[in-house]
């Protein structure tokens, strides 16, 4: 019987409670004000992205952090998700 695969994407792992980043797997703590916190210290460090080591790509990071707790994060993930299926469909609605 073949092993089922692995499912690939963006987002939270309900079941294992990690963040999924395409292959990778990342444990996230299960206290909610840690989660706001990680979230809003890459977005805060993203916005700084001029300066070294910080980079422009913690900003995605952190408003995907953030979507497990916050409803506007949790918004734009989606409308992102959504964009992105289209556009990579063709544009076939």
């Amino acid at each position: 019987m073949p092993e089922a695969k692995q499912q690939s994407g963006f987002g939270f792992d309900a079941a294992t409670g990690k963040l999924r980043l395409g292959r990778w797997r990342i444990a996230m703590p299960q206290s909610r004000p840690a989660r706001i916190a990680i979230g809003g210290g890459l977005v805060c460090g993203g916005i700084l992205g001029f300066l070294p080591i910080l980079g422009f790509w913690m900003v995605p990071l952190g408003v995907l952090v953030l979507s497990q707790d916050i409803a506007i994060a949790r918004r734009l993930r989606r409308r992102f998700s959504v964009w992105w299926a289209r556009r990579r469909n063709g544009g076939n609605s």
